[in-house]
């Protein structure tokens, strides 16, 4: 099992290639690749030149002994216009790609969430069931599996939290099995498990090892939607890891919680990525504690 965590905050404060030297400095195994940039223009792998600007950053990363096991692709992957949804697809695919030449094993590609949830859930099954079917043979070209995500939605005048795509176990096991391919595989949130008010160690185990195979790993207040470190707000991380051991699960722990380090001066970037380590090794620890025995 590798411990993994994403660029996004690290990379926006160093260049791309010193992020991932920090990350490997600071004793992480695989770094998990942002690419939400890829939903605007500016970035140069945007460009024409993306593919050589992906391979100098493999070679960085091969150099210091850190994998790419991990990338996000750039979200929201539909707004229900067209051709706005042909153009997001396009950068989706991109971003596929990128990985690939990172060398990444998985991409977590968001589904469709942009009707509301409680009226439109039948459709949104369609759409994605339809949208990730089409990304197969993109993960046949370029070996690399799609990872669904489970979502949130948020009441615009309250406020409030609600849910939305995959957000319960039960739909999520249903799109795995409708779309029925080894290339289309679960990303469970769990800090978005959290959100929605369901019991975490419960949907674990309802996905199940052959479902679950990619994490985001990050703590909530389970109001917001904070992507901050395990163990410093109100889910529990050890009854988490415990769950994850129980099922045998077999793919990596893999922050999205760097969210507390914007605000910290850059020269203690790194102490805080340590710490961050450091409580990733304690999950692995309890994940491992609690795989079943074999006589």
């Amino acid at each position: 099992m590798l411990l993994s965590t994403q660029t996004d905050v690290l990379g926006a404060r160093y260049p791309e290639n010193e992020a991932i030297r920090i990350l490997a400095s600071c004793g992480f195994d695989a770094y998990d690749m942002s690419l939400f940039y890829l939903a605007g223009d500016s970035h140069v792998l945007c460009s024409e030149k993306y593919k050589e600007y992906a391979k100098r950053l493999r070679d960085e990363a091969d150099n210091v002994g850190i994998i790419c096991n991990q990338a996000h692709a750039p979200f929201p992957t539909g707004v229900g216009k067209e051709p706005d949804d042909e153009n997001i697809f396009k950068k989706v695919v991109r971003s596929m790609e990128i990985a690939s030449i990172l060398g990444a094993r998985n991409i977590v590609v968001h589904p469709k969430q942009h009707l509301v949830y409680a009226d439109n859930a039948e459709k949104l099954f369609e759409l994605n069931v339809e949208f990730y079917k089409r990304l197969i043979p993109y993960c046949q070209e370029f070996n690399i599996r799609v990872a669904v995500e489970n979502m949130w939605q948020r009441n615009p005048n309250t406020y409030s939290v609600y849910d939305s795509t995959c957000s319960r176990a039960w739909e999520f096991c249903k799109y795995i099995d409708a779309i029925d391919s080894p290339w289309i595989i679960g990303c469970l949130d769990i800090g978005h498990v959290s959100l929605v008010g369901a019991d975490i160690p419960e949907f674990i185990h309802t996905l199940g090892n052959k479902r679950l195979v990619a994490l985001h790993v990050h703590d909530t207040d389970l109001r917001s939607d904070l992507h901050t470190l395990p163990y410093t707000q109100k889910i529990n991380f050890d009854a988490v890891a415990k769950a994850l051991g129980e099922i045998d699960y077999q793919g990596d722990i893999t922050y999205e919680a760097d969210n507390f380090i914007r605000g910290l001066p850059k020269e203690v970037l790194p102490q805080a990525e340590s710490l961050m380590c450091a409580i990733g090794r304690h999950m692995i620890n309890v994940v491992e504690e609690n795989r079943p025995r074999t006589k």
